[in-house]
C-alpha cells in the first residue's frame, strides 16, 4: 500500500534504536526524510548507516543528537528540521522510560523525571511542531504511549505518565482538528529489540522469563519493533485521514481492558 508519504518530512525522538529505529525505517521506505533524535551520536550515527537501504531517491536520514528533557533541546530539535526541511511534516514523540518504586521509595525528583520524559518532552516538542505545521497544509502527531497507560501494571510513574501522555494527545487532537493536524496515540505491549529494556530482563531471569510470557502474552512471544512501526507508520499517513484523536493497542492481546 502507497501511504502517500512521498517527501514529507518526519522526526522521530528515541529513533536510535528499537520502536523508534523501526518507524525511521518504515518512514524512509515510503519516501520521507526522517530526522531521528537521540542523547547518543554514535548510536544515531549507526542507525543512520544501517537505514541508508532504505532510503528513496534523494531523500535523506540525518540525526540530531539531544536530551528532550533538558529545556532548550525541544526547541533545537524542532528548528534543526525546519532549517534543514524548511518544514515538518510529522512528529513520533517516541521517548520514554520507566522509573520503578513503590510510594514510598520514588522520591519528588524521580517523579519529574518520569513526567519529563515520558509528557512534558511530547507537550513541548508537539507546541513547536503545531506551530510549523500550521504554516502548511498541516500534520501529524504521533505519541507513543503504553498499553499500562490504560490499565494498570507496570510501574506506578510509568503507568502515571503515559495516561497522562494519552489524555493530553486526546486534547491536543481537539484543538488541532481545524488546522488539519491529526494527533494520536499508539499504546504498544511488551515489545522486545537488541539493548532493551525485556531484553535485559530476559537475559537476566532464571527462565529467560518464561513464566511472564505463558501468563502475559497470548501469543506466547514478545512484540517486534516493526510490528509498531507499521501500524504507526499508518496511522501518520493520508490513509488513515479519519483517525484522530485515537489510542491504539498493538500489543496481542496483552492488554486486557475492553475499552
Amino acid at each position: 500500500m502507497d501511504l502517500m508519504l512521498d517527501s514529507k518530512v518526519a522526526l522521530v525522538s528515541g529513533g536510535s534504536k528499537g520502536i523508534g529505529a523501526a518507524i525511521a525505517r518504515v518512514l524512509l521506505s515510503e519516501g520521507c526524510n526522517v530526522i531521528i533524535g537521540g542523547r547518543n551520536l554514535e548510536n544515531l550515527l549507526n542507525t543512520c548507516k544501517d537505514l541508508e537501504s532504505n532510503i528513496q531517491d534523494g531523500r535523506q536520514i540525518l540525526a540530531f543528537e539531544g536530551d528532550l528533557t533538558e529545556s532548550d533541546i525541544p526547541e533545537k530539535f524542532i528548528s534543526f528540521a525546519i532549517e534543514k526541511f524548511k518544514g515538518i511534516d510529522i512528529l513520533v514523540n517516541n521517548v520514554g522510560g520507566s522509573i520503578p518504586g513503590g510510594i514510598e521509595e520514588i522520591s519528588d525528583k524521580n517523579w519529574d523525571n518520569a513526567f519529563q520524559l515520558n509528557l512534558y518532552q511530547a507537550v513541548k516538542c508537539s507546541r513547536l511542531a503545531v506551530s510549523e505545521m500550521k504554516k502548511g497544509d498541516g500534520g501529524s502527531i504521533l505519541n507513543v504511549a503504553s498499553i499500562y497507560g490504560r490499565e494498570s501494571k507496570g510501574s506506578m510513574t510509568y503507568n502515571a505518565s503515559k495516561a497522562a501522555l494519552i489524555s493530553f494527545s486526546k486534547a491536543l487532537a481537539l484543538e488541532t482538528a481545524e488546522d488539519n493536524i491529526r494527533v494520536n496515540c499508539i499504546a504498544p505491549g511488551s515489545v522486545i529489540f537488541k539493548g532493551g529494556g525485556w531484553e535485559k530482563k530476559v537475559l537476566s531471569s532464571d527462565d529467560g522469563l518464561k513464566s511472564f510470557i505463558e501468563s502475559d502474552l497470548p501469543l506466547k512471544r514478545f512484540g517486534r519493533p516493526e510490528e509498531i512501526a507499521t501500524v504507526a507508520a499508518f496511522m501518520v499517513s493520508p490513509k488513515a485521514s479519519l483517525v484522530h484523536g485515537a489510542c491504539w493497542n498493538v500489543d496481542g492481546c496483552q492488554s486486557i481492558s475492553n475499552i
